[in-house]
């Protein structure tokens, strides 16, 4: 067994839970196929080192035992046959079983986030964002009132934020019809809210910036969306877009989160938050009464003569 040397590799318990969801060996399925040369934690150790540490496919080290072509390959079909996909589902029903909640949240957060794109991103994947002034992809999360991602789509840039949302959200109400309610900004307001309701029977609510507020202030709910997308940027691999392929983007995003979900699952639940906080008995407005000390006698002709000084 290889030494676990790096921060990104999986500890014995991440592995417990990832191990039971990656998809059967090839060898094993009906149809036939050769057997796996390379440990299967291996390889996701590899695909987790690129992914945290940004480094380019070629650079895998070689400690891991694994030809990067290898590496690269794994990374390719499951994200290709929508392993990747279900894995990252059910890790996120299990968080939301271990922290005690529903494992299907009525209930989401959307919202974009722009990076710049390398020069290995293509002029037709990519595009300028004029409110941020970035040139390269924009990334659209939905995630729920833990933070948790459902969705994450990549696009160019260039669109305002309503238009890939109802591609976005017509995604959600196929894979969870049972979401009811969202919020976002003030940028997915118009008449996406009322699309939303007609057609997939979803009322999309909107958090604007308070009239007062000057620079940064943490608004109700669009918090939550903001804390998921520092996690993004945790993962140097998601600093900035490299990849050819928007497919790619998503599944190094999918595959942060993945991360993140199963550290998370080998530490103990989170407690759920009681909101509103519980209001507190209303006291009696009677003076309380002053407190006296009794002091012998020669203590307290002491004290006397050291004040009349």
């Amino acid at each position: 067994m290889r030494e676990r040397r790096y921060p990104s590799d999986t500890t014995n318990p991440e592995w417990a839970v990832l191990e039971p969801l990656l998809p059967v060996p090839a060898c094993r399925q009906p149809t036939g196929g050769r057997p796996e040369k390379h440990p299967r934690r291996n390889v996701v150790d590899a695909i987790r080192y690129v992914n945290d540490n940004g480094v380019k496919w070629r650079a895998v080290p070689v400690d891991f035992g694994i030809p990067w072509r290898t590496v690269y390959g794994f990374f390719q079909r499951w994200r290709a046959s929508g392993d990747l996909a279900r894995i990252h589902a059910e890790l996120h029903q299990q968080v939301r079983l271990h922290d005690g909640l529903n494992p299907r949240t009525v209930a989401v957060i959307l919202d974009s986030q722009s990076v710049k794109g390398a020069e290995t991103v293509g002029a037709d994947t990519r595009g300028f964002d004029g409110g941020k002034l970035i040139n390269g992809r924009k990334r659209h999360l939905i995630v729920d009132m833990r933070g948790m991602p459902l969705t994450v789509m990549v696009t160019p840039a260039s669109p305002h934020d309503s238009i890939p949302a109802r591609d976005q959200l017509f995604r959600l109400s196929l894979t969870h019809p049972e979401v009811t309610v969202a919020w976002a900004d003030s940028a997915y307001g118009g008449t996406l809210i009322n699309w939303a309701h007609s057609t997939l029977g979803l009322t999309l609510k909107t958090v604007p910036r308070r009239k007062d507020q000057d620079g940064f202030a943490v608004l109700a709910k669009r918090w939550r969306v903001e804390r998921a997308i520092s996690w993004i940027m945790r993962a140097r691999r998601n600093v900035r877009d490299y990849e050819r392929l928007i497919s790619h983007s998503e599944a190094h995003l999918t595959w942060t989160f993945i991360t993140l979900m199963a550290r998370r699952l080998t530490r103990p639940p989170r407690p759920p938050r009681s909101w509103p906080h519980p209001v507190e008995p209303a006291t009696t407005t009677t003076r309380p009464k002053p407190i006296r000390i009794r002091m012998q006698q020669p203590q307290a002709i002491r004290l006397a003569k050291t004040a009349l000084r």
